[in-house]
């Protein structure tokens, strides 16, 4: 049975008027009882409205409301103590103290005014309970759990590992908990996460992915869906989200991830990351779990560009056969090497400070973040150290993404097949459907698929040869928690479209948090993504920077 929301005299209560009592003991049921038609009464209309907590702010009644609709109900709670304050004229002060039924304290403070006869908030701030691990942020966690170098490069930044890479006396779950129980503790670690800790930096813990990271937003059915660190009640993009959520909320300094079709730049997107994904190969993929091996590659997710840079340096500049990466071949090496030295990352040269801006890419985005791209042209060309921009045509979107997903969804079934077979209950309804599309595809359709491949992707490398390819790296917002299955489904399709040509092309690619748009729940991030020859990773990152202050020294917002 729930709790009463006063659970017999309540300290302070007495001091309230009787008619803000009752408004407050209404919000409070509605509350419990996510009746979101009350709540949206309780709180003031028009643009001035405020409510925050620890995710973040909401400014606005149509933030507020679009955000009570996609979080749900909260835990049964009673009020144990009450402090009013008149602030004015039908104005007044309530902090109020809430006790869990499940155990723990939160904090409300709430300014009511009387509106038209009725008393309202206007402004809002909910400290909850203290939570000790947000288990759709996190499978495992430590301080830290895998100790690093004491010294290094990358001396005191800690990891968020997604959950398909190999740890030494851990398990990899993929996301499913059938898998996790099925799975044996791994007997190595994967070079992608030795080289981290060589570095000097430290894994925190072990992040949550989509399930077999086949989706891109973010949700999943057995864990749950991590919030967004940049736009609160919004998905927070995948399949590295839990990754991408540790690094925005500030509990881990890297994500280490992976991205096949957009896995770090879409979360990097939606959350106002630093999201780079590297040359096809160019990062061992030794101890990581595949999804698809023609297109699998890993990559990091900051929060900011200078602590990227401290990766891509560390883990991209090595002495290794100058030969190696032309073939596509990785190398035997010894991470860490200086800046400028080693192949790989072509940590010694410089991008020219050129960009190409693909049309149909731009065509393929929300109007908003059209319109915040040009902006953001407008203000380059007027920037005293302007870089050459021009536009080109990369072909049609959908003749990437078709063949690109009959190629992924073939290797995805040869990766993950057998296990489904054997556990068909054990898999959520949208992945479950897209493994069963996967199934029916034949080694025709993927001999066809690939032979369609081949020279979209010449064609995208031309492209890149003496310039940048730049565009936005999602069509716009993240978009929010609790839409239907059918929007989630539309969204992906248009963001895939956006995301598969630097997939196929195997080139590193780089969501910089450059753009803001307008979305129901607030201003939202979007990031600019930017496209570069095989092998210049490290280049690209140092480009990137450059274009960042270049955009901060102006002092406007694109």
């Amino acid at each position: 049975m729930t709790e009463p929301v006063f659970p017999g005299a309540v300290p302070g209560a007495e001091t309230v008027p009787e008619d803000l009592l009752a408004a407050f003991e209404r919000y409070e049921a509605a509350i419990i009882a996510d009746d979101v038609a009350v709540l949206d009464e309780t709180f003031a209309p028009g643009p001035g409205t405020l409510r925050g907590d620890t995710a973040g702010l909401l400014v606005g009644h149509d933030a507020i409301s679009a955000f009570r609709g996609t979080r749900g109900g909260v835990a049964p709670r009673s009020i144990e103590r009450i402090e009013h304050r008149e602030v004015g004229t039908d104005a007044a002060l309530l902090v109020s103290v809430s006790r869990y039924a499940g155990g723990g304290r939160g904090l409300q403070t709430q300014l009511w005014q009387r509106i038209d006869g009725a008393w309202r908030i206007t402004a809002a701030h909910v400290s909850p309970r203290p939570q000790p691990l947000d288990r759709t942020v996190w499978r495992t966690v430590g301080d830290p759990l895998w100790q690093g170098a004491w010294e290094g490069a990358l001396a005191g930044l800690t990891v968020a590992v997604k959950d398909l890479f190999a740890i030494k006396g851990y398990r990899i779950g993929a996301g499913n908990p059938a898998f996790l129980d099925s799975a044996r503790p791994e007997t190595t670690t994967a070079p992608a996460v030795s080289d981290l800790l060589r570095g000097g930096a430290s894994v925190r813990g072990i992040a949550r992915t989509d399930e077999f990271a086949y989706s891109i937003a973010g949700d999943n059915v057995h864990y749950g869906t991590p919030p967004n660190g940049a736009l609160p009640g919004a998905l927070p993009g995948g399949s590295s989200s839990g990754p991408a959520t540790a690094v925005a909320t500030g509990q881990a300094d890297i994500g280490l991830a992976t991205d096949t079709a957009g896995s770090v730049r879409v979360p990097a997107s939606y959350q106002g990351l630093w999201g780079l994904r590297t040359t096809h190969r160019l990062v061992p993929r030794q101890g990581l779990l595949p999804l698809a091996q023609s297109f699998d590659t890993v990559g990091w997710l900051t929060r900011d560009g200078d602590t990227l840079q401290r990766v891509v340096d560390w883990c991209l500049s090595y002495d290794g056969p100058s030969s190696a990466a032309s073939e596509g071949a990785q190398p035997d090496r010894e991470p860490g090497g200086e800046s400028g030295r080693g192949r790989w990352g072509e940590s010694g040269t410089d991008l020219p400070w050129r960009f190409v801006v693909p049309d149909e890419a731009l065509a393929a985005a929300e109007p908003a973040t059209r319109d915040a791209v040009e902006s953001l042209l407008a203000l380059l060309a007027a920037a005293p150290d302007a870089p050459a921009v021009s536009r080109a045509p990369i072909g049609d979107l959908d003749a990437y993404l078709v063949p690109f997903r009959t190629v992924q969804a073939a290797e995805a079934w040869r990766n993950n097949g057998q296990w489904v077979r054997e556990h068909p209950d054990a898999v959520g309804p949208a992945v479950a459907e897209r493994l069963a599309a996967a199934a029916a595809v034949t080694a025709e359709d993927e001999a066809s698929a690939r032979a369609l491949l081949a020279p979209l992707r010449e064609r995208v490398r031309d492209l890149v040869q003496s310039q940048v390819l730049l565009l936005p790296t999602v069509p716009g917002a993240a978009p929010a928690r609790g839409q239907s299955g059918e929007g989630i489904a539309a969204v992906r399709v248009t963001t895939l479209r956006m995301t598969t040509p630097a997939a196929v092309a195997g080139l590193p690619a780089l969501s910089v948090p450059l753009l803001t748009v307008p979305s129901v729940l607030g201003p939202a991030p979007v990031g600019l993504c930017l496209i570069s020859r095989e092998g210049t990773d490290i280049a690209l990152v140092r480009l990137a920077r450059r274009l960042a202050a270049t955009v901060s020294a102006s002092g406007v917002t694109p």
